[in-house]
């Protein structure tokens, strides 16, 4: 309770130091010059962005009478001076810049550069999935361009040690900052390529301004990358620092450690997925070796197996029956054959010429020809005569 008259609210502190602030001259018009970072363009106009360097940051808002004097629309990466005053937000707590003015940096000119450089290349298909490479599964040597020292290459050799033992990693040093660096990079490229010194390559760097990855950004290195033979893994800046040669390569990685674990595998991680493959597969052979079994054991019961001769009897029986049957169709076709031979027979002898005969006609013969007509003979010719009990021989007169 003793408390109570000594204490002031939050609203109350921050007010104060709203006041202090507002009563120092320096921080009523200042300028200051940092990299945009996080920039959104509220649908009022208003725009919010935190303004960064090397060791810190603070939060920036321009309202929209100010914003709309620009000439310029700013995005994440770009180096700016801006004009304004640093004043308290009571609800939030916080300090910021309310920015009345903004100019681009030197930098402005390099991020123009960057973008016209991106969209010239994603014209002439460097960005395109089609081409871009798979990863080795289990390479075996992995190269790597970066700076000889600091902590990139201790990283990528840390992380691919511990993930594979047998991995080598064949170290190329080249400068990742400054006028040549681009130059030396695209050679590196080209010289590993062209002696066939690595399975995949992880071109690396710490994180920087975008002056200091400058050189990633040039398109000698792009063209590299483009025409490697050898699958390419960039890590360049920090996760959120995208350069040409991310867009370029096989494979970005955020850092230089999370390429190293996308390029070399986890051979622990492997060996326990091929043990359980290994159980998995006895698994399943033990389920197929009890199935088959039951399949056996279900054929063996079967009568086939226990009387294996009642099949072939049965079509012993179903044989015979086939051939009583084929035998009773045989004697019935053989009657009906009879029954229709002696019928034509009949007919045949009701119109045999010998009948005829017998009832006292004659057949007339010359030169073995029937004689049908009387002008076929004159005088004196001589035919035979047939009848039902001979041949004689006649004159005609």
């Amino acid at each position: 309770m003793k408390y109570e008259n000594m204490a002031i609210t939050v609203s109350e502190l921050n007010s104060y130091i709203k006041e202090k602030i507002a009563d120092d001259e320096y921080l009523s018009s200042l300028l200051v010059k940092g990299e945009i970072s996080n920039f959104k363009h509220h649908y009022t106009g208003h725009m919010y962005f935190t303004l960064k360097d090397e060791k810190s940051l603070i939060k920036c808002v321009m309202f929209k009478t100010y914003a709309q004097r620009l000439d310029f629309m700013p995005k994440d990466g770009m180096k700016v001076f801006v004009l304004g005053s640093v004043s308290v937000f009571e609800r939030d707590g916080i300090y910021q810049i309310y920015v009345q003015a903004m100019q681009e940096d030197g930098v402005g000119a390099l991020y123009k550069k960057y973008e016209e450089l991106k969209q010239k290349l994603e014209k002439q298909g460097y960005f395109e999935q089609s081409h871009k490479q798979k990863i080795p599964q289990m390479p075996k040597v992995i190269g790597v361009l970066t700076s000889q020292t600091g902590s990139v290459i201790r990283d990528i050799i840390n992380v691919s040690t511990r993930r594979n033992p047998n991995v080598r990693i064949r170290l190329l040093p080249v400068p990742v900052q400054g006028q040549d660096a681009a130059g030396k990079i695209a050679e590196g490229i080209n010289y590993m390529n062209k002696n066939q010194l690595a399975d995949v390559l992880i071109l690396a760097r710490g994180g920087g301004s975008l002056e200091d990855l400058w050189p990633f950004n040039e398109e000698i290195v792009a063209q590299a990358i483009y025409e490697s033979k050898i699958p390419i893994i960039s890590a360049v800046g920090h996760e959120t620092d995208f350069t040409i040669s991310d867009f370029t390569a096989d494979l970005r990685a955020p850092t230089p450690s999370a390429a190293a674990e996308l390029a070399v595998p986890d051979v622990y991680e492997l060996k326990q997925k091929i043990r359980s493959y290994q159980n998995r597969m006895r698994l399943a052979l033990s389920k197929k070796y009890e199935m088959l079994k039951l399949r056996i054991q279900k054929c063996m019961a079967s009568h086939v197996f226990k009387e294996p001769m009642r099949m072939i009897n049965d079509r012993y029986i179903l044989i015979d029956k086939y051939i009583k049957q084929l035998q009773v169709q045989i004697q019935t076709k053989h009657q009906q054959e009879k029954e229709h031979y002696k019928t034509l027979l009949a007919k045949l002898d009701t119109l045999s010429p010998l009948k005829t005969l017998i009832r006292g006609y004659a057949v007339i013969e010359q030169n073995d020809k029937i004689i049908k007509s009387v002008k076929e003979l004159k005088t004196g010719d001589e035919v035979n005569l047939k009848l039902s009990d001979g041949l004689k021989i006649a004159q005609i007169k």
